[in-house]
């Protein structure tokens, strides 16, 4: 079968997190992880750039298919239910809102930089070496800090179900797919909603 260029974006993940181990500014790029998803689905309306596009599913898919690193066991029904899927999207929201408050923090001067990476969201690793004090405003190397923690930690997850499930299990309930289906569905009720009037108009 012949491999299209998008095949091979599971090196970005790759080449993201090598990235940031050595200058934590590049975490920024990750905002590319969440915009692009986004934008995708409010303009086409539909999942295509998670079933084809992110980078982080094929990584998952790639280590677990073509590596043999899974499994290959199905998951529990829970991890792919309503409750858990929305649960865990405002719990990741929750955590998001909090690294912009630290960023906030920083800014305005009422905390100083913390050059560490909160793996779990709970778990502290120093990562002082990937950043040069004044090399840039200090809020914009916490919010790499922060931002760095969330994708490592959402990765990390993401393959210890790989390693356990099927290769793609953290897409059932990934926070970026939840949000997107989302808007797909909103998109969908606000096309079927004009439809609608548009029938009815013309059958006055």
């Amino acid at each position: 079968m012949h491999k299209k260029w998008y095949d091979y974006l599971w090196i970005w993940s790759i080449l993201y997190f090598t990235l940031g181990f050595f200058n934590i500014m590049f975490a920024w790029l990750g905002m590319i992880d969440f915009a692009v998803p986004l934008i995708f689905a409010a303009a086409a309306g539909t999942k295509g750039f998670c079933n084809r596009y992110c980078g982080r599913g094929q990584l998952f898919r790639k280590a677990g298919k073509d590596w043999k690193l899974s499994l290959n066991r199905k998951a529990p029904s829970w991890l792919s239910s309503k409750w858990f899927r929305y649960g865990f999207l405002v719990f990741f929201l929750a955590m998001f809102g909090n690294m912009i408050f630290q960023t906030w923090l920083v800014g305005s001067g009422a905390d100083s930089l913390k050059e560490a990476i909160k793996l779990f969201w709970t778990f502290r690793v120093p990562w002082d070496w990937a950043y040069s004090a004044g090399t840039v405003p200090e809020w914009a190397a916490q919010f790499s800090f922060g931002f760095y923690s969330l994708m490592l930690t959402s990765t990390l997850i993401g393959l210890v179900v790989m390693v356990l499930f099927k290769p793609r299990t953290w897409c059932s309930f990934c926070p970026m797919g939840t949000m997107t289906q989302g808007i797909c569905k909103l998109k969908q009720n606000v096309k079927s909603t004009k439809a609608g009037k548009n029938i009815k108009e013309n059958a006055e």
